[in-house]
């Protein structure tokens, strides 16, 4: 990515708290502040007294999980890209508003900077057809482009070209590397990267789809859920709170904290013992669908808060990979380092890596990026 003397404020609004990151042009975190945004938007005055406390920021960078089929890139925001924001609040309802409340907040007490969306869709716009349409008649498709979008697209974005750079791979043309990154935390999802570009991804239409995360169901019948709604009389809505907020690991052990899940699974807690395999069988056969995808596999990532962290997840993941390549170090595994790092068997064909997850990092380059257009 081009890089230019630029400070960037990189703004990430959550669902219950405001990120805020300066990041130098070294990419050096040189300040922040995490605001409190329990109804989805921060206090702006919280908001004005942190940026007049950072120092010098020159571009604000937008985390916005949604850019639909309008933004395949990072796009410099003026007026009518805000409104182009706000015409996708359907398609991620919980996250768009949240978004948009932090650009209009953010530009307030920064009205000369220019502001540069990032989309956590964007990344996969490079996804073929065939992995991105669903087989749903065409008239519904067309009226409504319905289609798999993909979403965490930053984070596999950094993951994938942070592992290449590991690699000794070309920064720009990773020709034929082939990686499925694992973004697993309370969402998770991956995604099969080839020469740096995304070829298939487990969340689609929204982030519902897939894995099976802390609190979201992944990948669920069709039928069971019209069958709950036309003969167990389920309202809609019932069933999409229930979908996004009680099920997962919550539904299945009683807990969405994957640290608590391994604990009372060890203790054997049968309850978290099943969550613990089915999280685990869904990994594996999604980590194999998306190496089919690109007709193998070269190197895997781990990152996100359960793939940084948790040292049992990955190693009981790769145990069902060794088909693929994938084996790793049982100590290197276990170290949990402070920087990214291998925990691949020594011999072994395919590379296994933990990398931090830097969306911030992501976010600021493609300010750079567009800036220097």
């Amino acid at each position: 990515m081009a890089r230019v003397d630029t400070h960037v404020l990189v703004v990430n609004a959550g669902s219950s708290s405001l990120k805020l990151r300066v990041l130098s042009p070294d990419d050096e975190v040189t300040a922040g502040a995490d605001l409190p945004a329990p109804r989805g938007a921060a206090d702006s005055a919280d908001i004005r007294k942190a940026i007049e406390s950072f120092g010098r920021v020159d571009a604000v960078g937008h985390r916005v999980v949604h850019g639909g089929t309008l933004y395949a890139a990072p796009v410099l925001i003026d007026a009518e890209v805000r409104r182009g924001i706000e015409s996708l609040t359907d398609l991620a309802p919980l996250h768009q508003p949240k978004s948009l409340a932090a650009l209009d907040a953010v530009s307030a007490v920064l009205p000369g900077a220019p502001a540069v969306a990032c989309f956590d869709t964007a990344f996969h716009a490079t996804i073929g057809d065939a992995a991105a349409t669903y087989a749903l008649p065409a008239e519904w498709r067309a009226r409504w482009t319905l289609r798999r979008y993909g979403f965490h697209g930053l984070s596999h974005a950094y993951a994938s070209r942070r592992v290449a750079e590991l690699l000794g791979a070309p920064p720009d043309a990773p020709d034929g590397l082939r990686v499925v990154t694992c973004h697993l935390g309370a969402g998770a999802s991956l995604a099969a990267v080839l020469s740096g570009r995304s070829a298939d991804t487990t969340m689609g239409f929204t982030p519902l789809e897939g894995l099976v995360m802390a609190t979201r169901s992944g990948t669920v019948d069709p039928g069971l859920v019209l069958w709950l709604e036309d003969h167990a009389g389920t309202p809609s809505a019932e069933l999409g709170e229930a979908l996004e907020y009680r099920s997962g690991l919550a539904g299945l052990a009683g807990t969405s904290d994957m640290r608590e899940v391994l604990s009372r699974a060890a203790a054997g807690d049968p309850r978290a013992v099943l969550g613990r395999d089915v999280y685990l069988h869904r990994l594996r056969a999604s980590i194999g669908a998306m190496a089919a995808a690109m007709d193998g596999l070269d190197a895997i990532v781990f990152t996100g808060g359960v793939g940084e962290n948790s040292a049992e997840i990955r190693i009981r993941a790769a145990a069902g990979l060794g088909f693929l390549g994938v084996r790793v170090d049982e100590s290197r595994n276990a170290e949990n380092g402070a920087d990214d790092y291998d925990i691949g068997a020594d011999g072994t064909r395919v590379r296994a890596f933990v990398i931090a997850a830097r969306e911030d990092k992501q976010i600021a380059g493609e300010v750079r990026s567009v800036l220097a257009r």
